[in-house]
């Protein structure tokens, strides 16, 4: 999967190469062989099917003989591309500390935080526990696991922002999440009564969309629009979407989806029940 914004970039860099080559008078298949490759590399390239590696501009910058300036522009280009869509294989790769400090400075700038998640609790109301379980899952499947206890220990500094004044916060989620567990039934337990507690908590909205409750919207995928950015994670990979048209978009169906949700006495009302199922009581 990826953004409209990502896409469109990709397919502009491509242009650009192609404008190159064609700048040098050679075709596509003369292309190929004065870099080594084979032919159908240079037009997925070009049509913005796959995105170059380092090597591969700078391979293609040099068999062209292009403008140095021209060339920074093209690499820095490349650079922002790789800034909007980035492996979680590569983005944890030296522990998921990092990704949670990230998030600690982009949030604590941040004027609005509207988070949306259909599988898992947003991370800003998770409890300790709840979050070394949703960590130990992605080390799971993407590794990085050396630093969960880190990891977790940051991700809880990122729940300062919910009592920093001047701050807008939006926390919105499913109630399915609450039925698809990632953690036993007792870090369950202690999760909805944290979520319970966050209920009321000054310039903090909690929102719960309940099952069996219609939609305005197909639930996707989760999001985080953080001012003017919107994150959205994949199984594979991170998406940062920072094209105004999307970020609107990404605003608008956040609107569509709270028109769904239960809210304050019925958000309470309904976790209240989640506890007690997971209590046993």
């Amino acid at each position: 999967m990826a953004s409209g914004g990502f896409q469109k970039r990709r397919e502009a860099l491509g242009d650009s190469l192609r404008e190159l080559r064609r700048q040098a008078d050679l075709d596509g298949k003369a292309m190929a062989r004065l870099l080594g490759w084979n032919a159908p590399k240079v037009s997925k390239v070009e049509n913005g099917r796959q995105t170059v590696s380092d090597d591969d501009l700078t391979a293609w910058l040099t068999a062209l003989n292009v403008d140095p300036a021209v060339a920074d522009q093209l690499r820095a280009e490349l650079a922002a591309i790789r800034r909007e869509y980035v492996l979680w294989k590569d983005r944890v790769r030296a522990g998921h500390r990092g990704r949670q400090e990230d998030s600690v400075a982009v949030e604590s700038a941040a004027k609005l935080i509207r988070a949306f998640e259909s599988v898992v609790v947003p991370g800003l109301l998770q409890t300790a526990e709840y979050a070394r379980h949703v960590l130990l899952a992605s080390a799971s499947l993407h590794g990085g696991g050396q630093d969960i206890a880190e990891a977790v220990r940051a991700r809880m500094r990122r729940q300062q922002v919910l009592f920093e004044p001047g701050k807008t916060i939006e926390i919105l989620m499913t109630e399915a999440a609450l039925l698809h567990p990632v953690a036993p039934a007792d870090v369950m337990a202690g999760q909805v009564h944290r979520l319970i507690a966050a209920i009321g908590t000054p310039n903090v909205r909690v929102g719960i969309i309940p099952i069996r409750t219609r939609v305005p919207y197909p639930l996707a995928h989760g999001f985080w629009i953080i001012d003017d950015l919107v994150q959205v994670e994949t199984v594979t990979a991170e998406l940062e979407v920072t094209d105004p048209d999307e970020v609107a978009t990404y605003n608008k169906l956040a609107d569509m989806l709270w028109s769904a949700a239960a809210e304050r006495d019925d958000a309470r009302a309904l976790l209240t029940a989640s506890a007690q199922m997971w209590t046993g009581a």
